[in-house]
């Protein structure tokens, strides 16, 4: 059958709804019950048996990065998988440490080859051409970077192979844990799945990296990044882009749960580690799951930061929610295992309904720490990070917003081919209709999602605090306010149609954040402030050219260098120039953001 498929719309229109027979009220399918023929599953793999890789470190005022085709060992009982990294490593890439303030140039290039998931492309997707199957585009993105627009990454900006890049990133901000990863239109969760992402450590005067940091962190080998992921393998050990037989190869899929955790390029590793404090920089780099982490003992852990630096003090937690593309920073304490003993990193969220009903379970595993018979870090747990002698100042209150914008998060359906996208205020990526706040103001966004599931909400260049979660009445909010036919801006208020009282944001992520998690059916409110050009230190609506360099290659018409021009979906064609201005905000569960959850958005003076 030819076009493309949304498997939660096949679920709506009830084609495989007799699968909800089979599992409990809830949607989840206990773990002595048989696999679901309706998911794809992989083989079984021994855990612990790979040590958990430590990521090389770069740094420097100049660096190049290459994205290149590779192949990579998951598992030790795996054979090799086609994958992606960059510079020089089989898969991700190295952390970037640099220091916030002191200007990085980036010199990007594209080696890639043939795609490994060449026939999961969909062409249907605006801006996704066949030769992407052999000439993969590819977009660099500093994702939390304080950057001009010429150089965040923008996904109408592609690097073709054999061409480069140059980026320019000042860091006019502090540090925190960012990460840099594959923004190209229409295939991002394809080229970051393979391998496309890895991870920034930006220093600055307190938080410096060095044993005797101000802020009496761990440091040097007790400092860990840790890349999240979740995959499934096929049969022959490959890395499977797919989820489910449900929707046809080479068609658009939802997003759905992998089976095997990933940390840092292995399956289910293990990491010694010496009795005492640890500090784990972790990344959600899945394509969609959000997760529920917790050690396996259920043992008390601190969250000291989030997206964009430390928080005022630690906050003692014994689980919490990680979102796609969020970060956070992590104290462990080993000093009370005993040698030889173990501790697991686990996950116990269940996916969302219209997965579940499919058969899909929670992803349960991640990683095992052993402890060694040694004495590791025995700095205590700092009671403060913020608003004392040597430290940075408090976290600000939360601004009063001069301006409110309501914003929605939607999963149109349409009686054509392909059924549905996911979208934000009703309209797709080609829409003109789009947001642009003035530089200098605060406004506070209300993101009302009206689906069922949860989507984490990324806008580029900016920061924000997140003021509050209220249930919505869905059902009510749409009849009072029928939603248009898709191209048509919808963006009702939802006063009147609240179901609760708000419910503030958890502690733990009361910091400076870039994403959000907006659960379903509620409407989150971030406040958030659009900053000058004389505070940047540079132009945010300045006008930049669409192509970064040279031309494409000749594999690839020239009219798909912009997500209007591939010539396959005229749904999407829309009116553009050859300058781009400002940057993108979007759903970061990756399968949305490719179809259709991301529109632009310009910072106007």
């Amino acid at each position: 059958m030819d076009g493309t498929f949304d498997r939660r719309g096949l679920l709506r229109g009830g084609i495989i709804g007799t699968a909800a027979v089979a599992l409990s009220w809830n949607g989840i399918r206990s773990a002595s019950a048989p696999p679901s023929p309706l998911i794809f599953h992989s083989p079984e793999l021994t855990p612990f048996v790979d040590d958990l890789p430590r990521l090389p470190v770069i740094s420097g005022r100049e660096l190049h990065v290459t994205a290149a085709t590779t192949t990579h060992r998951f598992h030790r009982d795996l054979p090799e998988s086609p994958a992606m990294g960059y510079s020089g490593m089989d898969y991700l890439g190295p952390t970037i440490e640099h220091r916030a303030g002191t200007p990085l140039t980036v010199r990007f290039r594209n080696e890639l080859g043939p795609h490994p998931f060449a026939a999961d492309l969909d062409t249907t997707v605006h801006g996704v051409h066949d030769g992407f199957r052999t000439a993969p585009p590819t977009v660099l993105h500093l994702h939390g970077g304080v950057t001009p627009p010429d150089s965040d990454g923008h996904p109408e900006r592609p690097v073709y192979p054999g061409q480069h890049a140059v980026h320019e990133y000042p860091f006019p901000q502090h540090a925190a844990g960012l990460w840099y990863h594959d923004h190209a239109m229409g295939i991002t969760r394809a080229n970051v799945y393979a391998g496309l992402a890895g991870m920034v450590l930006l220093r600055d005067e307190f938080d410096t990296g060095a044993a005797d940091n101000p802020l009496r962190l761990p440091a040097g080998e007790f400092e860990v990044p840790l890349v999240l992921q979740e995959k499934i393998f096929d049969a022959d050990g490959r890395q499977s882009l797919r989820t489910t037989p449900v929707v046809p190869q080479g068609s658009w899929e939802g997003g759905g749960v992998g089976d095997v955790g990933v940390v840092n390029g292995k399956v289910w590793p293990n990491m010694d580690v010496a009795r005492g404090l640890y500090r784990f920089r972790a990344l959600n780099a899945a394509s969609y799951s959000v997760w529920n982490l917790f050690f396996g003992n259920r043992m008390r852990f601190w969250v000291i930061g989030n997206d964009h630096g430390v928080l005022d003090a630690p906050v003692p937690v014994t689980e919490f929610l990680l979102a796609p593309g969020e970060r956070v920073d992590l104290l462990v304490d080993f000093s009370g295992l005993a040698p030889g003993e173990t501790v697991e990193l686990r996950n116990d969220l269940a996916p969302p309904f219209q997965a579940a009903v499919l058969g899909e379970v929670a992803m349960e595993l991640f990683c095992r720490f052993r402890a060694e018979d040694r004495i590791g870090c025995t700095l205590p747990v700092p009671t403060r990070l913020r608003g004392g002698p040597g430290l940075p100042d408090m976290l600000p209150p939360l601004a009063s917003p001069s301006m409110i914008r309501n914003v929605t998060v939607s999963q149109p359906y349409e009686v054509r081919m392909p059924p549905s996208i996911m979208s934000l205020n009703n309209l797709r990526y080609s829409s003109s209709e789009i947001e642009m706040p003035r530089q200098g103001t605060v406004e506070q966004w209300n993101i009302i999602n009206i689906t069922p599931d949860p989507h984490p909400i990324h806008i580029h260049l900016v920061t924000f605090r997140i003021l509050d979660r209220t249930v919505l009445r869905t059902v009510d909010y749409q009849v009072a306010n029928p939603q248009p036919p898709v191209g048509e801006k919808w963006t009702p208020a939802p006063d009147g149609f609240l179901g609760g009282a708000p419910m503030p944001a958890e502690e733990w992520e009361s910091g400076w954040k870039d994403v959000v998690r907006t659960d379903g059916g509620t409407v989150t409110r971030i406040i958030v402030r659009f900053p000058t050009a004389a505070e940047l230190g540079f132009d945010p609506d300045a006008a930049f050219a669409r192509v970064p360099g040279e031309q494409a290659p000749a594999s690839v018409p020239a009219a798909s260098h912009s997500p209007h021009g591939a010539g396959v979906h005229p749904v999407h064609d829309g009116p553009h120039t050859d300058e781009l201005r400002g940057y993108v905000w979007h759903c970061h569960l990756l399968d949305h953001e490719d179809h259709d959850m991301m529109l632009r958005f310009r910072i106007v003076p």
